[in-house]
This record gives C-alpha cells, sequence and structure tokens, in this order.
C-alpha cells in the first residue's frame, strides 16, 4: 500500500483552505450515503476525510487568531 502525500495546509491562503474545505465536505456526505447503500469502495476513506477537515479546520482558526 502506498502513502499518500501530506497537504501543507500552512502555504495556503485562507480562499484556498475554504475551497478545500467544502470539497471534503462534500465527499464526506457522499460517503455517507454510499455507506448506507453499501456501495463504498474504501470504507476507510471516511476517516481519512473526517481528519483533513480537523486539520483544515485547525489551520483556518489560526489564520482567525491572527
Amino acid at each position: 500500500m502506498k502513502k499518500s502525500k501530506r497537504v501543507n495546509y500552512k502555504e495556503m491562503s485562507l480562499e484556498e483552505l475554504n475551497k478545500k474545505l467544502e470539497n471534503f465536505k462534500t465527499e464526506l456526505f457522499n460517503l455517507r450515503f454510499q455507506v448506507v447503500v453499501n456501495q463504498v469502495e474504501n470504507p476507510a476513506r471516511t476517516k481519512i476525510v473526517k481528519k483533513e477537515i480537523a486539520r483544515i479546520l485547525t489551520q483556518v482558526n489560526s489564520f482567525k487568531k491572527s
């Protein structure tokens, strides 16, 4: 299994982070529906997407504090 490269959110602007956040939230929404109808190819993807959302939100909050 190959490891995916980790994205450095610290180098992104707030606008880029918000776009990524929106994309990940949409993906998570779709994954939840796939799980319900048993069509999900990679069940672990849900956990990965949740962690990415948390990473982005952490960076967005650090932008707001500074």
